[in-house]
């Protein structure tokens, strides 16, 4: 699976953390530094570091952390570069994929020879794809809470996930509540926060007009809106209180109203790839050309994201599409996506392009996540809530999430360009009524998938 780049000013996880490689480290070393999501460091003392499995250090990981048995569910580690970022299956050896490195680049990225060479990845404990949200919500463990927080943290400010500026101020309300303490009147003020409103809100948010033509075009007045909006969010913070009537020292309700809250944006708990869509033609001239995109795919579906403009261009769940992907030997590496639409108010089939030498990961994923999702048992009812009394009706359909007017996270679909077509008898046809059938066999209704995350067999190191 493959990282976004992050933002420019407000570098990502990838970015972060590129500061050491598994890799690197010679057979004989005794130590290994596995990167937390905090970007601390964790020296582990190991033995026979070429043949050590990504589940026996998984464990080494847990044991000097302390952490419960559902850390094994909820983290996974990773192989993690600006370039490319691969979670680990547990049988994987991190030390050999280290050494394996410039030819996955070679085989899952465009980065030229002298990228490839420069590139080295470091060993990442981070949220495993494959853990389900609502399984998120059963744990107690207040470290297991911090490293998931930090690392959605880490994703708001870096634009990894994108956010309404109300949304970035509610989570920004909270990141403030974990680092300053219980908000007092007063304290702190807006222009304190000012000074450090980076470590609140996305770098995009906190930029700054400067001089007499800045305060013309009402940027000053624009740029006070951050602070003081976040400052209004962090007084209306919560405290929580124990059952003895005091407000507790734990920090795990706030660390969980934050996953809460961020478990309203649809990519959370993401895997990203890089890729590229083309732009719809503009101009008398009908120049078009290619915007740069992640594509990030969770067990909800997949989100196309402008990487630059930091916003949502498509948002499709399983049941809503239909895909598959060329490769590199039949033409140039793509990943299909087919989607119901309109065409100036007829219903037709929509097929994005999307250019990715990673398209062949991506495709795996999804029919991986939908088989956990087919095969996954339903969630435990909740203990202690009242049923609907008998013949009541249902309760109302739980109103969406973050569908304001010009939300970030709603679909764009007049910035991308797709092929619209239709089927007549036997011939299929540009522009159609809705999906009957469709190009792809690969839907919601596939059978078992056989996701592999990384295939290094196949003429790449093995000693």
């Amino acid at each position: 699976m493959n990282g976004t780049e992050g933002n420019a000013e407000q570098p990502g996880p990838a970015e972060r953390s590129h500061r050491s490689s598994v890799s690197s480290v010679g057979a004989r070393a005794a130590d290994v530094l596995v990167y937390l999501a905090d970007d601390t460091v964790l020296p582990l003392a190991v033995e026979n570091l070429p043949s050590l499995s990504a589940h026996e250090l998984h464990r080494a990981v847990r044991e000097v952390l302390q952490l419960p048995d559902i850390a094994l569910d909820a983290f996974a580690l990773w192989l993690v570069s600006p370039l490319l970022e691969v979670q680990l299956k547990p049988k994987h050896q991190p030390y050999r994929l280290g050494r394996q490195w410039p030819e996955l680049l070679l085989r899952f990225s465009d980065a030229s020879d002298d990228d490839v060479a420069m590139d080295e990845p470091s060993l990442q404990f981070r949220r495993n794809v494959f853990f389900p949200k609502r399984r998120e919500l059963q744990i107690h463990n207040e470290e297991v809470l911090r490293l998931l927080y930090e690392e959605a943290k880490g994703n708001v400010l870096a634009s990894r996930y994108p956010c309404d500026v109300e949304d970035c101020e509610a989570l920004g309300a909270l990141v403030c509540r974990v680092q300053l303490g219980p908000y007092q009147a007063g304290q702190p003020t807006a222009c304190a926060l000012r000074e450090k409103l980076d470590s609140f809100l996305p770098a995009h948010l906190c930029k700054r007009g400067h001089g007499l033509f800045a305060a013309f075009r009402g940027r000053g007045a624009k740029a006070a809106t951050g602070e003081q909006g976040l400052l209004n969010a962090y007084c209306r913070v919560k405290e929580a209180v124990g059952t003895d009537g005091e407000r507790g020292a734990s920090l795990s309700p706030h660390y969980r109203a934050y996953l809460l809250k961020s478990h309203e944006l649809p990519f959370y708990g993401c895997a990203f790839f890089h890729g590229e869509v083309d732009k719809p033609a503009q101009g008398f001239l009908h120049r078009g050309g290619r915007k740069p995109v992640a594509v990030a795919i969770s067990l909800e579906g997949v989100h196309v994201i402008d990487s630059r403009e930091k916003h949502v261009l498509l948002g499709l769940r399983f049941q809503e599409l239909s895909w598959d992907h060329t490769s590199p030997e039949e033409e140039e590496s793509v990943l299909w996506l087919e989607f119901d639409g309109d065409n100036e108010g007829t219903p037709v089939n929509k097929l994005l392009k999307i250019y990715s030498k990673q398209a062949e990961l991506m495709s795996g994923l999804i029919e991986y996540c939908i088989e956990l999702n087919q095969t996954s048992e339903p969630a435990a009812p909740q203990e202690n809530v009242p049923g609907p009394a008998a013949g009541s009706p249902p309760p109302p359909a739980q109103r969406p999430q973050l569908r304001r007017q010009g939300s970030v996270v709603c679909s764009r679909l007049q910035h991308l360009s797709t092929i619209d077509y239709v089927e007549e008898g036997q011939q299929i046809k540009r522009v159609k009524p809705k999906r009957t059938t469709s190009f792809f066999s690969r839907q919601l209704s596939t059978g078992q998938g056989s996701y592999t995350v990384v295939q290094p067999t196949d003429g790449l190191e093995q000693g």
